[in-house]
């Protein structure tokens, strides 16, 4: 081997011990403090397209079709995982539940109520089986059936059969709306759109965003994105002492634009 190809040689593995080397470095890890200032600045430029937009309301909604259902595991933490947790209100069939369930004096779900002025069904498709079925709510007194149960014991029950036919005209949607470099940073985004089914039209949409302030701490059991509800625009409703209600804010978004028929 002659002295230019030992040279070329040698070059050749000092380079590959200097990427060796630079490859075993971590690379410098970010400071907290200007961490947490990009997120909030990155934060405070998504909150500008945020908010809820209506471009026509509907009367005498029966019915509607959910296009998709919530997951039915709650994303505490997992920062890249786009389910979007600022829409998180229900579990699984619990949405359905929430567009036809009645309230109580506070405007909550109640278990043994059911009032006129719901929507008469909701349509969906089960995951399970990639059908569309129809679901209506009705309340149950058991001791009718079963005197150990006591005569003042209600409950609320959803009803499930095959959808008759074409799926209801007006429905819903949601969508995570996050990019890599917002979750990077905990910031999640998100769309619930009502659409006109026949049309495809988007007829009135809400986009939020949150951010979890602790970046993604865990320490002490903290779930970040429980905590993210506390910085989220538009902002949830607050009771004192008590967290962000994130609850049942996919049925009010809905009820505002798609208006219940009422009965005479």
């Amino acid at each position: 081997m002659n002295a230019r190809r030992i040279q070329l040689f040698a070059a050749a593995l000092l380079a590959a011990a200097a990427m060796a080397v630079c490859a075993q470095t971590p690379p410098a890890k970010e400071d907290p403090k200007a961490r947490l200032a990009k997120a909030e600045a990155m934060f405070a430029e998504r909150c500008k397209k945020s908010g809820e937009f209506i471009k026509r309301t509907v009367e005498n909604v029966e019915g509607i079709y959910l296009r998709k259902l919530r997951p039915e595991k709650l994303n505490r933490g997992d920062q890249f995982a786009m389910d979007d947790p600022y829409g998180f209100d229900v579990r699984g069939e619990g949405l359905i539940n929430s567009f036809l369930q009645g309230r109580n004096k506070y405007g909550s779900l109640a278990s043994e109520a059911l009032v006129s002025n719901d929507y008469r069904y909701v349509e969906a498709i089960d995951p399970k089986d990639g059908k569309r079925y129809r679901y209506t709510g009705r309340i149950d007194e058991p001791w009718r059936r079963d005197p150990s149960y006591s005569t003042t014991y209600k409950r609320f029950v959803l009803d499930k059969v095959p959808a008759p036919g074409p799926s209801p005209r007006y429905g819903a949607t949601y969508d995570d709306i996050s990019t890599r470099e917002e979750r990077e940073y905990w910031i999640a985004g998100s769309s619930l759109k009502v659409m006109d089914l026949k049309t495809n039209e988007v007829i009135a949409e809400r986009i939020g965003y949150m951010v979890d302030r602790g970046q993604g701490s865990d320490a002490g059991d903290r779930a970040p994105w429980l905590m993210a509800a506390n910085n989220a625009c538009p902002a949830f409703p607050r009771f004192p002492g008590n967290p962000p209600f994130q609850l049942d804010q996919t049925r009010r978004f809905v009820e505002s634009v798609l208006h219940i028929k009422q009965e005479k």
